[in-house]
């Protein structure tokens, strides 16, 4: 991510006349990194484009309620978590996690497996290794999933999280900590 006045930008945030061309701004700086931060909460690209897209209308419309208590890109990632979580929350489809090389699909062909999936995306470009990583990342429980992907790929400090997360910083470190073990125990299962 390129460097940014913060200060500066949220000052033309507040202004009505460059309001809207400093949003398009925020979405350039922070899009990326959000799209990230939700793709491996989600897993699929397309569900990932969704939340990112409730993020940004999102913090539009609340561009009013930021106080600037926390840095923005800070309150960016809350309400990317938030939105997250609420669509995993509300997720009707049931994923079966299959690690098997190949992903067979079951013979209904009801119910895609997760390894089938990535690797047919074209925005997967992982290998066997990858997919049962993400196949491991996606059994876990959603909040543990959010707090290990913050500190995994994006090396983020736990104080950091626990301003996104609201959640304590020991909290979030006996979260990680499980959500390594139960990752280390799936790949174990499947070796």
């Amino acid at each position: 991510m390129k460097q940014v006045n913060e200060a500066e930008l949220i000052s033309r945030l507040r202004d009505p006349q460059t309001q809207r061309r400093a949003f398009e701004d925020v979405v350039n700086i922070y899009g990326q990194s959000l799209y990230w931060q939700i793709r491996r909460m989600v897993t699929y690209h397309d569900d990932a484009d969704d939340v990112l897209q409730n993020t940004f209308v999102k913090a539009w419309s609340s561009l009013h309620t930021f106080r600037g208590d926390s840095k923005l890109q800070t309150w960016l990632f809350r309400i990317a978590y938030n939105e997250a979580l609420t669509f995993l929350s509300h997720q009707h489809e049931t994923i079966s996690i299959d690690t098997s090389p190949l992903g067979d699909d079951d013979d209904e062909g009801s119910t895609l497996t997760l390894a089938n999936t990535l690797q047919s995306d074209p925005y997967f470009d992982g290998d066997e290794t990858e997919a049962l990583l993400q196949a491991a990342i996606a059994s876990l429980p959603s909040k543990q999933r959010a707090v290990f992907t913050m500190k995994y790929y994006q090396e983020m400090k736990y104080e950091d999280m626990s301003e996104i997360t609201g959640t304590s910083v020991g909290a979030l470190k006996a979260s990680y900590h499980l959500a390594v073990k139960k990752i280390e125990d799936f790949f174990h299962q499947h070796d």
